[in-house]
């Protein structure tokens, strides 16, 4: 059961769940007299047997077999259920865990939030999932739909992190966490991992404070008023030394930025960028030819560029060098149109994760009114995976005749007629079926 709660210090178990009561047998003596009687009110009826017996309510009387939603319902009907037990339900509705075992040593955990029911939380109060085992050891991820500390980030962003409740001492751990977007795919743009961290008994927690900010959350992610978490741990054995995070990016990031042994520059429309040949080949096969070949940018100290702006070379420079792609906040006043600038530097340089990245962007926020656009970047640009999406979005029953008649689609059929062709033979296709 997925639960939430404030966070009070280190990582031992919640308080919530009372351990079991003193005299087990008799109460499930009692409860077994009480059942035959139980009459039309059996939840009043059943409270007051249970007064007259010295006993607590006990969680049967709210039948297993509903659903989360329902049993929510049926507590807030009947104040004679005990706050524990309202609040195992509430719980029950917020969050939803599922735990898939790969081996002994790791786990994979998707966690559904109810954000709706929880983006009010106060900072600090988070929403934990079910508690799973991985490694010989126990563990919970928290969300805080508010962030783990107000100071932090203000409430901005939502935080998540991975906790070990077992008494444990030191347990060496890699940890990925990452978000399923409104369409039910795994998102390449915010997907974190730690090489290997080292929980102790005085530090019990690890995660991100920032993992994502909270209008991002609405725009991308949240389905239903849903969020879904993918986290993965795998837990290490033996006498391993612990490595920090790779931190390759960072270092080649401050190269750019101090320009020490710089060895070419770019000239776009008047600005100057410094760079490092060997860098740049390395990650880009134009680049390679261009810069260590026999063309003539290969002697060439200052090379100017035409047919990109400072701003989208900028961003596909940094990216080059530390392979991160940018934060909305990072893509200008425009977001949308860094895009589409960004995926056709990528396309022009070969840079296919870069291209891959910019195409993810795109599906995130697909919609009636920009499928269009976005299959034709997908077709200019030979993106299948984005192209194949964008065409079952388009044929689905719901989105068809919205899509058919917004503009972006009215010119795609202008000027690519075998996009609409193959929309024509899916939606043939599942007329068949």
């Amino acid at each position: 059961m997925a639960g939430v709660g404030d966070e009070a210090g280190g990582g031992g178990r919640s308080s919530r769940n009372p351990g079991p009561p003193a005299n087990n047998n008799t109460q499930v003596q009692v409860l077994s007299r009480l059942r035959p009687r139980m009459g039309r009110n059996p939840v009043r009826q059943a409270a007051a047997r249970w007064r007259d017996a010295g006993a607590p309510l006990m969680q049967p009387l709210v039948p297993e077999r509903w659903g989360a939603k329902k049993r929510l319902r049926f507590v807030e009907k009947h104040p004679q259920i005990p706050d524990t037990t309202k609040r195992q339900c509430t719980e029950e509705a917020q969050a939803h865990a599922q735990t898939t075992m790969m081996d002994s040593a790791s786990a994979v955990l998707e966690f559904m939030v109810n954000y709706e029911q929880t983006k009010h939380l106060a900072a600090g109060e988070a929403v934990h999932s079910d508690a799973f085992p991985a490694g010989g050891h126990t563990w919970r991820v928290n969300c805080y739909p508010r962030g783990i500390d107000e100071e932090a980030n203000s409430g901005s962003h939502l935080s998540i992190f991975l906790e070990l409740l077992s008494n444990s001492g030191s347990v060496s751990a890699i940890f990925e966490a990452f978000l399923m977007d409104k369409s039910g795919e795994p998102s390449l743009n915010l997907a974190r991992r730690v090489g290997v961290h080292v929980f102790r008994t005085e530090n019990r927690k690890f995660g991100w404070p920032h993992f994502l900010r909270r209008p991002d959350l609405v725009n991308v992610y949240l389905k239903e008023g849903h969020i879904t978490f993918v986290c993965a741990i795998m837990v290490l054995h033996g006498n391993s030394i612990p490595l920090p995070c790779s931190d390759i990016g960072e270092h080649l990031g401050n190269l750019l930025d101090s320009t020490d042994g710089s060895d070419v520059s770019f000239v776009v429309d008047g600005e100057t960028f410094h760079a490092h040949r060997a860098v740049l080949a390395a990650r880009s096969p134009v680049f390679n030819v261009e810069l260590l070949g026999s063309m003539a940018e290969a002697t060439m100290s200052s090379i100017t560029l035409h047919d990109i702006t400072p701003a989208t070379f900028e961003i596909m420079l940094r990216f080059m060098y530390t392979d991160v792609f940018p934060g909305d906040d990072e893509l200008g006043d425009s977001p949308s149109e860094m895009v589409h600038h960004l995926l056709a530097a990528a396309d022009r340089y070969a840079l296919h994760r870069l291209k891959l990245m910019c195409a993810q962007k795109l599906w995130d926020n697909v919609s009636v009114d920009t499928v269009g656009d976005a299959l034709a970047c997908a077709d200019m640009y030979d993106i299948p995976e984005l192209k194949n999406r964008c065409i079952g979005f388009v044929v689905d029953e719901k989105n068809f005749k919205k899509v058919v008649l917004t503009d972006g689609f009215m010119n795609l059929g202008q000027k690519f007629p075998s996009i609409v062709a193959e929309v024509r033979e899916q939606v043939e296709a599942c007329m068949m079926t």
